[in-house]
């Protein structure tokens, strides 16, 4: 008889471990549309899993029982299902998850852990922006909507630590990032611009989805860096893309200054199997400006289409037009000498230049990306995205006389005026194949991985043009304390130099690797390397001329750590280094190439997570520095010797500080404060620890909203304040190197300046919502300058309304 007991206790026990069961389902909204990233778990067990990009989960070796099957996703009301496993596997479970509105969207980055849309393009590693190792910051279209904000700078103002660097006459938008000027400006994953300088492009918001911040050396992901701006960071615009569900939204804005913006925005499938869907946004707008003669006027367009012919493949094809015509703005005046600041308050009704000036900008982009689910955890995925550039410009050209203009110098209120023309035509374009892995165990650990190969171009050309003039080598000479001729003679000739152009075509190969490494739940470690070989073909710019082929490599590593001493504090630090394979081609005065420039950067700081992942607070401490950096050698006049020299050491290092998310239920809040401290020091041109040009010490930002309840019901006001520190408006330099330097002169400080926003806004329904707004409400007097070439002041306090229609 005990034989028998022990037997059936056996074959109990052996049926208690066989008799396991699989469960699979998926995710949806009430819209069905599928929810990637939600969690799903087992109440009572720490038995648990995500959805994948087409909202379907799986949970594996289930004992039979009954169990309660709880889902939930930020942005969501949580739900949950009781189920019995003892008839075996469940494939068809369903959870349907209502909206939380207000949940959704209070939180920056549209959704709490959500990962940002085409995240991966730009880190090409699936992790939510507070698991990267970099740090990242995503502004959701909800932000950019609830702010009104219409161009980079008023978006990115939400991002410790970014500035704007120059407008050049309000007719593009160069942004800065812990000290190097110009970072570059990427749509889906894309260059739009490869000018060296990064002096940006215009841009429209009716088509974004967020706009990603990544802070740092990006050279692991993006390639090497042949930007000044490069090691600071860079900014990717991410457009909207199809949804599998019907809706849209248009829009109606009306302000000062003769603002007038209407936008759409229609989504929806194509099928009754919801298979294929499409997206199509827009825009057109027209605007003066409160500087007589200035106005603009932009037509914008953004379609796209999805195909998902099963539930683990996905294709999707999107375009983005944008044709921008606009007035340069040169500005106002310094009435000082090159150490003093005493810029000359312009009254609006002048206008320095010609009515007749005129910036066009024409950009188009492609976008061809392609997913294929190989198992739960693997991934392919393949991306092509290609950018057209063409830009002209015709405008006056201001200067004192002096120095490299070989004019006598006028007095303090009078200015030269020329007449200069330009042309560029930029044509870049990636090719990205990546296979990742999320939690791919071996042994103990697990394995977040990517391993990929991309293609990158990129090739431009300048149209230089000859202008001529009937009165020597300028126009005419104005005093601004009188009144000012707009209309440009008909002497003035400009002619297209076909001798004078010049351009480059590049071309590079790269392979990526990287491998976030989970050690146990509260240690990770990054390891990263990226090996890139680059072609020049052809070109002549800015004095490096090449005849043939020349090529240059580099290694570029990363390495860095995660340590989680709690359940909602981060530990990280990271090592990484950036290379400039256009320097390379410089050579000494005997002929010597000077070698790749190279910047390294040490980074390490706190993300951490509030009130049940509602609030965010992150702290980071960098310090980089170059190695091998060049100059080009220049006589006492300005003029270029031909040759290079060692140019010595940058050092950036500073501290960024940032608040994100609700104090409350019904209050969201996003601050920020940067410290930056940017010095040149064994430099052959720049003085010994004088800062870049348009460098600021301190930059803070402050955003707050609360949405009301009960009798207030829909209404909601937010409130907010930039501050942008004092900074000098050129180098300090030893000798003539660019524009406007006088040599052994210190540069005076842009003065310090404080705006402040103000918003209100009301839901009529869930359908039709009106915004009332007004920016810089106190007027604050604020310039940016390029040089002494482009002074412009920030715009003037200015109000404005947006009616919304969703349907």
């Amino acid at each position: 008889m005990r034989i028998i007991v022990s037997l059936l206790l056996i074959c109990s026990c052996i049926q208690s471990i066989y008799s396991q069961a699989t469960i699979k389902g998926v995710v949806k909204s009430e819209n069905n549309e599928a929810i990637p990233y939600a969690s799903v778990f087992i109440k009572g067990t720490n038995i648990g899993t995500e959805t994948n990009n087409e909202g379907n989960f799986i949970l594996k070796d289930i004992p039979y029982s009954t169990y309660k099957i709880v889902a939930s996703a930020v942005g969501f009301s949580q739900t949950s299902q009781k189920i019995t496993t003892a008839e075996g596997n469940i494939n068809n479970i369903v959870f349907i998850l209502k909206s939380d509105t207000q949940l959704e969207e209070i939180e920056l980055f549209g959704a709490r852990n959500k990962r940002a849309e085409k995240l991966e393009t730009l880190t090409r590693l699936p992790l939510a922006p507070n698991e990267q190792l970099q740090s990242i910051s995503v502004l959701s279209d909800k932000l950019i909507n609830q702010q009104n904000a219409l161009n980079l700078s008023d978006v990115t103002k939400n991002v410790a630590g970014v500035y704007t660097f120059a407008t050049y006459g309000n007719t593009k938008e160069s942004m800065s990032l812990r000290g190097f000027r110009g970072i570059p400006l990427l749509k889906n994953g894309v260059r739009i611009n490869s000018d060296f300088r990064g002096t940006g492009v215009i841009t429209d918001m009716a088509g974004v989805d967020n706009i990603q911040v990544l802070k740092g050396v990006s050279a692991i992901s993006q390639g090497l860096g042949g930007d000044l701006g490069s090691v600071g960071g860079l900014i990717n615009i991410v457009t909207k893309t199809p949804k599998f569900y019907s809706g849209g939204e248009v829009s109606l804005r009306a302000g000062s200054f003769g603002k007038l913006r209407p936008t759409f925005d229609v989504y929806g499938p194509l099928d009754k199997n919801e298979t294929v869907a499409f997206r199509i946004a827009g825009s057109y707008d027209r605007a003066d400006s409160y500087r007589a003669i200035v106005n603009s006027e932009r037509m914008y367009i953004n379609p796209s289409l999805a195909w998902k012919p099963n539930e683990k493949t996905t294709l999707i094809v999107e375009m983005d037009y944008m044709d921008d015509s606009r007035t340069p703005d040169p500005g106002t005046i310094n009435l000082g000498t090159y150490d003093v600041n005493n810029i000359l308050l312009l009254s609006n009704n002048k206008f320095l230049g010609f009515d007749s000036d005129r910036s066009s900008t024409l950009n188009t982009t492609y976008a061809i990306r392609f997913d294929r689910e190989i198992s739960d955890k693997l991934t392919v995925k393949a991306g092509l995205f290609s950018s057209d550039l063409e830009t002209y410009n015709e405008s006056v050209s201001l200067t004192q006389g002096g120095g490299r203009s070989n004019l006598p110098l006028l007095e303090a209120t009078e200015r030269y005026r020329q007449y200069r023309a330009g042309g560029r035509k930029d044509n870049n374009s990636v090719l990205q194949l990546d296979l990742v892995g999320k939690d791919v165990e071996t042994g103990f650990l697990k394995h977040t991985f990517q391993i990929g190969v991309d293609y990158r171009t990129s090739e431009f050309s300048n149209d230089s043009y000859t202008t001529t003039y009937d009165n020597g080598n300028y126009i005419d000479i104005i005093d601004v304390r009188e009144t000012i001729n707009n209309k440009l003679s008909s002497n003035v000739g400009v002619a297209l130099n076909t001798n004078g152009a010049s351009g480059s075509k590049t071309k590079s190969y790269g392979f990526t690797i990287q491998d976030k490494i989970t050690i146990n739940n509260w240690a990770d470690v990054f390891l990263g390397l990226r090996y890139t070989t680059l072609e020049r073909t052809k070109g002549n710019f800015l004095g490096s001329s090449l005849t043939g082929a020349k090529r240059d490599d580099a290694f570029n590593p990363l390495v860095g750590f995660n340590i989680k001493p709690t359940e909602n504090i981060i530990v990280f630090g990271s090592y990484a280094s950036n290379s400039n394979p256009r320097s390379s081609f410089y050579t000494d005065i005997n002929g010597n190439e000077l070698g790749t420039e190279r910047w390294d950067q040490i980074e390490t700081g706190i993300k951490s997570s509030w009130l049940n992942n509602a609030l965010r607070f992150n702290i980071t401490s960098f310090y980089t520095s170059s190695k091998n950096l060049n100059l080009e050698a220049i006589d006492e006049n300005g003029n270029s010797l031909g040759y290079y020299m060692k140019g010595g050491e940058d050092v950036r290092n500073g501290v960024e500080i940032e608040l994100i998310g609700r104090v409350l239920p019904n209050l969201e809040v996003i601050g920020g404060y940067s410290y930056l401290d940017a010095r040149y020091k064994d430099h052959v041109s720049y003085y010994y620890n004088s800062r870049p040009m348009n460098t600021p010490k301190h930059t803070a930002n402050f955003w707050a909203r609360y949405a009301f309840t009960n009798s207030l019901d829909g209404l909601s006001i937010g409130a907010g304040a930039y501050y942008l520190g004092e900074r000098p408006h050129n180098v300090w330099s030893r000798n003539y190197t660019h524009t406007g330097v006088v040599p052994g002169v210190k540069p005076f400080d842009l003065k310090a300046y404080t705006t402040v926003n103000l918003q209100a806004s009301y839901k009529l329904n869930e359908q039709v919502s009106i915004d009332v707004f007004g920016n810089n409400i106190f007027n604050e007097i604020g310039y940016n300058a390029y040089r002494t070439s482009y002074i412009n002041r920030i715009e003037p306090a200015s109000f404005g309304s947006t009616l919304r229609y969703r349907f």
